[in-house]
């Protein structure tokens, strides 16, 4: 045994000495902004490593032989050397870690350098390095897709401005970021999956929160107001694209997947309670409110329908947010229900019109401009049909017809007093508007085809005795419906 000790000595010493020349090349007090894997030659890093490997084995062969113990200094000085080696290493994983996002070689250069810390007992070391450049990495990358702002104290518009940025923000992190930090976790910390998941559960799941808290203070914000729906809608189709990988990447048990399932089911309600307001302020609307031009599409109409085109694009949305309703339910939940409620209302504004023919002029501009709307939207026209509405406004244009110049036409056929119920109808529809130029001219069209041939009958037999010709009437039609109510934008 005694024959033995020099020869373990001299390989303690001889590790130590192979060991030094390279560590003390690339101390880490040094401060010559060089780094052992992007700047020294190509056997230099694994040289590196190998002898820090080598310099910890022998450290713990001698160590547990209780015989080595008068050659304490060979150890402290072995010990010093490594720490000086890890110090080396824990720089480089800074290094490495602090970069936005990683590439292969770069993963793979931090693997090796975690492994080779956590072997040597340096594994704190490591993960706390790794916990605080991969969170600072993280952090600013977000910023940089997201300005962080305290959406609580933000008003409405500021929320409506911010989300954007958010909902893009968010499809980008849950979607890309979280999942490679999971990837780059489990690559680094591969022999160990459970510390693999604390690291990345301390990387990541403030900044996810963080992320989600947005959703839940807009949605929050949101309440039951019918015009914030569709940024509601918005988050609920991130959250609803973004779940699976959240539940992949951070477990289905995790407190962000619980905020994130939260925030979904609480966009739901929001979602469901604006249309329910919505639905309520169709009918809550007062019956007797007539609109500015005579028979004009009334400003309900257009609010709905507006908001309807718009709503169009969030069908999926719908669809997710009354799963479990049954088909009964659901006629009186989506779209169509509430077309039908609007125009269930407008007959109900038309009654306050004295007059037939207006009311009638009422409801022929309204289904029309239902017609229009849901004809110019192509999700709308998966919805609805167009055609239904447009033959509602052609029934109500003939009905109009009658009633505008029923006198007329019987004047004509008792051949008494047709000039003055000719001027009357005339005058009583100077002011009254059409919905669109299309709808003026099919008003016109129907009138001029209802009248004019008639008087020219009747003007044959008796056009001495009367001041207006045939022409006349065609032309004094012809001047009826030539104002829009507004503009053609609406």
């Amino acid at each position: 045994m005694d024959m033995m000790l020099p020869r373990r000595r001299r390989t303690l010493s001889t590790t130590v000495a192979a060991a030094a020349t390279l560590i003390g090349k690339w101390n880490p007090d040094d401060d010559s902004g060089y780094s052992l894997f992007f700047h020294a030659s190509d056997p230099e890093p694994d040289h590196f490593l190998r002898a820090a490997a080598d310099l910890h084995r022998a450290m713990l062969f001698f160590a547990s032989d209780a015989t080595n113990s008068h050659n304490g200094h060979v150890l402290v000085q072995a010990q010093e050397l490594l720490d000086t080696a890890m110090r080396r290493l824990q720089l480089e994983l800074r290094l490495l870690l602090s970069a936005p996002g990683q590439d292969h070689d770069a993963a793979r250069l931090i693997r090796v350098v975690a492994e080779a810390m956590m072997a040597a007992g340096y594994g704190k070391e490591c993960i706390s390095t790794f916990k605080e450049r991969r969170r600072a990495a993280l952090a600013a990358t977000l910023r940089c897709l997201h300005t962080v702002v305290r959406f609580h104290k933000l008003n409405w518009d500021q929320v409506d401005d911010n989300i954007q940025s958010w909902l893009a923000a968010a499809r980008v992190a849950f979607s890309s970021l979280f999942p490679e930090e999971k990837e780059l976790c489990g690559s680094v910390f591969a022999c160990n999956e459970s510390v693999g998941d604390a690291v990345l559960a301390a990387i990541s799941n403030d900044q996810a929160t963080s992320l989600l808290s947005v959703a839940e203070n807009a949605v929050a914000r949101a309440r039951r107001a019918p015009e914030r729906l569709f940024r509601v809608l918005d988050v609920h189709d991130l959250l609803t694209e973004v779940l699976p990988e959240i539940l992949s990447v951070f477990g289905d048990r995790s407190e962000v997947a619980k905020r994130a399932c939260s925030a979904l089911l609480k966009a739901g309600e929001a979602a469901r309670g604006a249309l329910t307001s919505l639905e309520t302020a169709i009918q809550k609307e007062p019956t007797k409110a007539t609109t500015a031009g005579g028979g004009a599409v009334h400003p309900l109409t257009r609010y709905v329908m507006n908001y309807l085109v718009f709503l169009a694009d969030y069908e999926g949305a719908l669809d997710r947010i009354w799963p479990q309703q049954k088909q009964q339910e659901q006629e009186q939940a989506g779209i169509g229900w509430l077309v039908q409620l609007l125009l269930r209302k407008i007959e109900g504004k038309a009654g306050s019109y004295r007059e037939a023919a207006l009311r009638h002029l009422f409801m022929a501009n309204n289904t029309h401009y239902v017609a229009t709307k849901v004809g110019g939207s192509t999700k709308l026209q998966a919805i609805l049909q167009a055609h239904e509405y447009r033959a509602a406004a052609r029934r109500h244009l003939d009905a109009y017809v009658l009633a505008a110049w029923g006198k007329v036409l019987k004047a004509i056929a008792a051949a008494d007093g047709v000039e003055a119920a000719v001027v009357e109808a005339v005058a009583t529809q100077e002011r009254w508007v059409a919905a669109d130029e299309e709808m003026g001219e099919a008003l016109r069209a129907a009138a001029t085809a209802a009248v004019v041939p008639r008087f020219r009958m009747f003007y044959r037999r008796h056009g001495a005795a009367v001041r207006l010709t045939p022409g006349d009437v065609n032309a004094m039609i012809g001047g009826l419906f030539a104002g829009l109510a507004t503009d053609s934008s609406c």
